[in-house]
């Protein structure tokens, strides 16, 4: 069996995406009740993110499903590591390997 190939998805109009366009994996970004909830504790791993490498294409941010990816000035610059699960999505689907996930020790 051949493996499958990483499909490349087309953001060249991502400035004029609105909440009818969306790429698959996308999620809406504003929660329901989940801020009063504290729900990244059992997380095993932790996503971190090199803002130098970061070329702001948010994928990592349309694609986590916790809503966890911090955006400023159009980059990824931080987790909510409060909500972040440590699925490793956002660091899977990062096209410059701008984040990378490690072992949390005791957090």
């Amino acid at each position: 069996m051949t493996p499958m190939k990483r499909p490349k998805w087309d953001i060249t109009d991502i400035d004029t995406w609105g909440p009818g366009k969306h790429e698959l994996g996308a999620t809406i970004p504003t929660s329901g009740n989940s801020d009063e909830f504290v729900t990244g504790g059992w997380r095993s791993q932790t996503p971190h993110i090199d803002i130098d490498k970061c070329t702001g294409c948010m994928l990592c941010y349309f694609f986590c499903p916790d809503a966890s990816i911090v955006i400023e000035n159009g980059k990824a610059v931080d987790v909510d590591l409060k909500h972040c699960k440590g699925c490793g999505i956002c660091a899977k689907e990062c096209p410059s390997d701008a984040i990378t996930m490690t072992t949390d020790q005791g957090a």
